[in-house]
């Protein structure tokens, strides 16, 4: 059996950290040592990145992309995906969803880990069939939270229902 491990220390950890504000010119120094390590995936995309880069650093999310896969190009680059979010705030129609994973996979995304806040795979599904077809890797995701009164049984079935809807 083999293990692959997902680095995220281009997206959560300065999204942790430092709300999202470690620049382009802050990770390239970095790049070929991570690409040396041999990851499964590296997660550098996805969540807040994409606002940030356009509100608060004044870069552009899309050749952040590029530069990140010209200085990595043996490691899978991973983004996190709001599922009919994308990466904004609200639903998106399924023909923007569809374009948006089409100019991410083209732009050099390999992995799109899709998730949804209330974990309902309808809002999963358009994004998990878009990275299908564009021959990306897809990763539904459930989400986990302890909550006084909740139990893993809660979700029983979750996983299967995602797998069946993305058919």
């Amino acid at each position: 059996m083999t293990i692959a491990i997902t680095d995220v220390v281009l997206r959560d950890a300065h999204q942790s950290l430092f709300a999202t504000r470690l620049r382009l010119d802050d990770m390239l120094p970095i790049a070929a040592a991570l690409d040396d390590v041999g990851y499964g995936s590296l997660e550098c995309w996805g969540g807040a990145t994409f606002d940030a880069c356009i509100r608060f650093l004044g870069e552009d999310p899309w050749l952040r992309l590029r530069e990140l896969k010209k200085a990595m190009p043996k490691t899978p680059l991973q983004m996190l995906l709001r599922g009919q979010n994308l990466l904004g705030y609200r639903h998106y129609a399924d023909d923007v969803v569809e374009r948006f994973v089409e100019r991410a996979v083209k732009n050099g995304m390999d992995v799109f880990r899709v998730f949804d806040a209330m974990n309902d795979p309808r809002n999963m599904k358009a994004a998990l069939q878009a990275v299908r077809s564009h021959g990306a890797h897809a990763q539904g995701t459930t989400l986990l939270h302890h909550q006084p009164g909740a139990h893993p049984a809660d979700l029983a079935g979750f996983n299967r229902t995602v797998v069946r809807d993305r058919r």
